[in-house]
């Protein structure tokens, strides 16, 4: 079987902060670490490479020449090999560009049985990209899957979560997946792995002639979205507690909405 993992490098999200004046992330100094909801796809991918002997995993990511050391960890977890699109051309893209950029990626490593992808990158919070991969590609796919129950030969069976329960759906080979923290518990890197990582070839690094794209399709010029305005929003009053039985609760809650004129 040959598994295909989307992957991203994205700012720890407990140090990051934003210029109060120029109302961007402050990227300076801030660590960067593999997407959390990639690291369980990659999971999901290198469970079922343990049961099925030959299976395959590649990871692509799309990013800086930088997310080389994200990909690095990502071999010593243990995948077989990564691929890294990086060019001033990818730059500025939305979800819309970034998709077609990792799915012109994919069309050239070729044959997939199966993709894994977060279910959203913790930078944006979209929940877009997979989707608009699978689209591109024109394989069906499934989002927020919380487990895998079977494996066949043609199709695949998981729980896709919902908010008040889970949904069992049979999906046809390929297709692809998107995972949420619940599938997995992530595993440590190998200390073999680390070095092999490190010391052996195991990236590919491809720009935008590489996987037959024009600058007009991909990068900023191809986004028909842009950020305007990032901010931190202003903090929330203190909330008050009220004590008591029920009645004199529902009292004095009803005394203070009227006192602020809200009833």
């Amino acid at each position: 079987m040959k598994i295909i993992v989307c992957a991203k490098q994205v700012p720890d999200t407990t140090e990051v902060k934003i210029d109060p004046v120029k109302g961007t992330l402050i990227r300076e100094g801030v660590p960067s670490i593999l997407n959390p909801d990639d690291a369980n796809a990659l999971e999901a991918a290198l469970a079922i490479k343990d049961e099925k002997p030959g299976t395959t995993v590649n990871v692509i990511s799309m990013g800086p020449p930088q997310a080389e050391y994200m990909l690095k960890e990502c071999i010593a977890m243990g995948a077989d090999h990564a691929y890294l699109l990086s060019s001033r051309a990818f730059g500025g893209a939305d979800t819309c560009a970034t998709s077609t950029t990792i799915a012109e990626g994919i069309k050239k490593i070729g044959d997939y049985d199966l993709i894994f992808a977060g279910r959203q990158a913790i930078d944006g919070d979209t929940a877009q990209v997979g989707p608009q991969v699978a689209q591109r590609l024109e394989i069906p796919f499934v989002t927020y899957v919380r487990k895998i129950r079977e494996l066949k030969d043609k199709s695949i069976v998981v729980e896709r979560q919902l908010e008040d329960g889970y949904e069992v759906i049979e999906v046809p080979l390929p297709c692809l997946l998107t995972a949420v923290k619940e599938l997995n518990e992530p595993r440590y890197m190998n200390i073999g792995r680390i070095l092999d990582a490190y010391e052996g070839n195991y990236i590919t690094v491809w720009n935008e002639n590489d996987v037959c794209l024009d600058p007009s399709e991909c990068g900023l010029q191809a986004s028909p979205t842009q950020v305007m305005r990032s901010f931190t929003p202003e903090p929330k009053g203190k909330g008050e507690m009220l004590s008591g039985t029920v009645t004199e609760m529902a009292t004095a809650l009803v005394n203070k909405l009227r006192e602020k004129h809200v009833i």
